[in-house]
């Protein structure tokens, strides 16, 4: 049985020294909006003139959503158990951490409330509905049901640390079916990310505090991708109906991405999973502390996500799968989707081709070597009736050319350019 945490964070406990509150009058519900910094650093109000993720679904796959919360009643539709296998994926148990899936459906879709929900947690696609998935042993049916249930993003912020067929098949499929899954890449600063985040084709989201510095505790590796807010984040709390709570956590930064990425789609329907990830790719930002440094980097990525940008700068859409690195390239790839079977099958059909030209030229070498034997053995008797000495002409010698060194034509010329994702201008 892989062991999965669905704890808040990924690898911490869940909201581990947050500070759970009662939402209750309007002073303190103006300084809960306020204490939303995250919203303000990626321009919310100025991005929801664009888009506000109206018409896309989100699954949260996690440890259930409470679809009650006052910030987030009536965003949230009837989802799928499959830990108790039943049609109720609401959270269960009183402790903070049952909440962690309303937390992070609250960050991708919270509409606040009050006077025109100016009070209360508000996220970034506050128009987007969530479908709510409490998973089981692995991710393989959870994330098949989001795809077939029509969402068009999928926000994993938990990992397992077992690699499973069917779970790597799953996450194929959703890029097979048009579905973006996001993950984070874990809560422990060190370069231990686990699954989903690991699987190719997935996009993998670090964490940065409110500086825009990387969060001390966000994991880090090649898989990273992007970065987004994950420190002192407000979000829905559990228990209750009007509970909020306030934590750390790539679980956060992840909700973050799959909220900018529910935005992307609703304004560019026609968008692949992986041209949505280069848009936000294209236009992420790093802080000035950093300027300079190689892109994608390990922490970072391509930097954190500027949703504002990625919504209105005109941007080629690229590539069907843009940066999302898939299994067997080492990089990008014009493919995606296909088995270990049919990796395997066409290494063999390559192994066979490569074979019949093998045979092919060394039966031309035969053919070639008994034509040369010929004309020698004809120019001796021709230098022989000619009276060589001792019978033997002098002639020249064609010897046979020696062939080039043998090359194997799918290995790429290590010399070759290995260019860079983006292009440098």
């Amino acid at each position: 049985m892989a062991f999965k945490r669905t704890v808040h964070g990924l690898s911490v406990a869940a909201l581990t020294g947050a500070v759970i509150l009662a939402a209750a009058p309007a002073t303190f519900a103006d300084q809960t909006r306020r204490d939303q910094w995250a919203l303000e650093a990626l321009q919310a109000e100025s991005v929801w003139k664009v888009s506000t993720g109206k018409g896309i679904t989100v699954a949260v796959i996690d440890n259930g959503v409470n679809p009650d919360h006052i910030d987030l009643k009536g965003n949230v539709l009837k989802g799928r158990d499959f830990k108790d296998g039943d049609g109720d994926p609401s959270p269960e148990g009183s402790d903070s951490g049952a909440g962690h899936g309303t937390a992070m459906a609250s960050i991708i879709a919270g509409h606040g409330h009050g006077r025109a929900g100016g009070d209360g947690v508000k996220g970034l696609a506050p128009d987007a509905k969530i479908l709510p998935i409490r998973s089981g042993d692995g991710y393989a049916d959870a994330i098949r049901y989001a795809v077939d249930q029509g969402a068009s993003i999928i926000n994993v912020s938990e990992f397992q640390t077992q690699d499973l067929s069917q779970d790597r098949e799953a996450v194929a499929y959703a890029l097979d079916h048009n579905v973006l899954i996001v993950s984070g890449s874990g809560n422990n600063g060190t370069t231990n990310i686990q699954f989903p985040a690991k699987y190719p084709g997935v996009l993998t989201v670090g964490g940065v505090d409110s500086s825009g510095e990387i969060w001390r505790k966000s994991n880090y590796g090649p898989e990273v991708l992007l970065t987004a807010p994950a420190s002192r984040i407000v979000h829905a709390g559990w228990p209750g109906n009007a509970k909020l709570s306030i934590g750390d956590g790539t679980s956060d930064a992840t909700a973050y991405v799959s909220a900018a990425a529910a935005l992307l789609r609703a304004k560019f329907p026609d968008l692949t999973p992986g041209q949505i990830a280069n848009r936000l790719v294209k236009t992420a930002v790093v802080p000035s502390s950093v300027k300079g440094i190689s892109l994608p980097d390990q922490k970072y990525g391509y930097g954190i996500i500027n949703p504002l940008e990625a919504l209105t700068r005109d941007i080629p859409a690229g590539s069907k799968y843009g940066p999302l690195k898939l299994s067997g390239t080492g990089g990008t790839s014009s493919s995606a989707g296909k088995s270990d079977r049919s990796a395997t099958g066409s290494e063999k059909a390559d192994q066979k081709q490569m074979l019949f030209f093998v045979v092919l030229g060394v039966g031309a070498l035969v053919v070639v070597g008994l034509i040369v034997l010929l004309i020698v053995k004809l120019s001796r008797r021709n230098k022989k009736n000619n009276g060589g000495p001792d019978g033997l002409g002098s002639y020249q010698n064609y010897g046979q050319q020696q062939p080039p060194p043998h090359q194997n034509p799918y290995q790429q010329d290590p010399t070759s350019p290995q260019g860079q994702w983006p292009p440098r201008q």
